[in-house]
């Protein structure tokens, strides 16, 4: 996927105020417009401009694009960091798949999943109010956070224009309530954290998607736990009870006689203590000790000389 520079699209500098970016707009606008163009590529312009102005005119979406967009360049492979939008709140304002779908996949990878609002409108005497729209934000908790509950400070970035219509980011801490079981993906609702109502309308929620920051050892997938297991040669071949350490505690796992590294275990009610409870799922690794004393090189030899065993023979049927 290439990085679009939307600054250069519109032909605009990047500390642009909105004037400035409507103003390049409508002169692109009539140089491209299809109904009226006689360039050749017309309609493909247009539909980069349009692009463009998408990002650019809306304060959110621009502040976002301005924090990934740092140091690449127009055309250059690009591919969005992990959790690059986190800590981001959003209005639900969003576009239509109809939309999303005249622009590029380079927008759609960006602002794709943006949207989704929930407002809606009331009349009573002829007055009408309006529920205030709900914001989004991602957040990054730490995985022991779903093992215990706990408050947490939540700092979010959000956007706004100030007087000269330029993107400025205000900051919003909060204290949040994490409960305990919190999986990847799971949303946590803050009442009357949105955008204020109109006409004395209900001001809208906050909803915060969790996800995990990486884990040392662990992966967090729903609510199931996966690990990488490593285990002695002797472990595997003679089986064992090995101890593993998770966030909510020890759990002593059973090797059976004759494990291969890549054998796949499951411990069920052992992965996030949601309800019901995950599971946690562990791929054995074995590990070989080094041959780096005389008394190990001659253990490795007296295995390579008593022992039948040629790890390339075809296994027999």
């Amino acid at each position: 996927m290439e990085f679009k520079d939307y600054y250069q699209i519109l032909g605009v500098a990047r500390d642009a105020t909105v004037p400035d970016i409507k103003k390049a707009y409508r002169k692109l606008a009539r140089k491209y417009h299809p109904d009226v163009s006689k360039e050749p590529d017309a309609e493909a312009r247009m539909q980069e401009v349009n692009e463009a102005f998408a990002v650019l005119s809306d304060p959110e979406k621009r502040a976002a694009y301005d924090q990934i967009g740092r140091g690449y360049q127009p055309g250059e492979e690009f591919r969005p960091p992990p959790d690059w939008d986190a800590g981001f709140e959003f209005s639900s304002r969003g576009f239509s798949p109809s939309e999303e779908a005249a622009f590029s996949d380079f927008f759609s990878e960006l602002f794709g999943r943006m949207g989704a609002g929930r407002g809606g409108f009331h009349s009573e005497h002829g007055t009408f109010r309006a529920r205030g729209e709900d914001h989004h934000a991602k957040v990054l908790l730490d995985l022991d956070d779903a093992f215990t509950g706990k408050t947490r400070q939540i700092s979010l970035r959000v956007p706004r224009l100030d007087a000269q219509g330029r993107v400025v980011l205000d900051t919003r801490t909060l204290n949040v309530h994490i409960p305990k079981g919190v999986h990847e993906g799971q949303i946590i609702r803050l009442a009357g954290q949105g955008a204020p109502g109109m006409g004395g309308g209900p001001t809208g929620d906050l909803l915060l998607e969790v996800h995990f920051r990486p884990h040392p050892r662990l992966r967090a997938l729903g609510k199931d736990l996966h690990l990488t297991l490593p285990a002695a040669p002797w472990e595997a071949a003679l089986g064992a009870v090995i101890p593993v350490d998770l966030p909510g505690g020890e759990v002593k796992v059973r090797i059976p006689a004759g494990a291969q590294s890549g054998l796949r275990l499951r411990v069920r009610g052992k992965g996030i203590p949601a309800t019901p409870p995950g599971d946690l799922l562990l791929e054995l690794q074995v590990v070989l000790p080094p041959a780096d004393s005389p008394a190990a090189r001659k253990i490795y030899e007296t295995m390579a000389r008593d022992l039948a065993f040629d790890p390339r023979r075809e296994p027999r049927t």
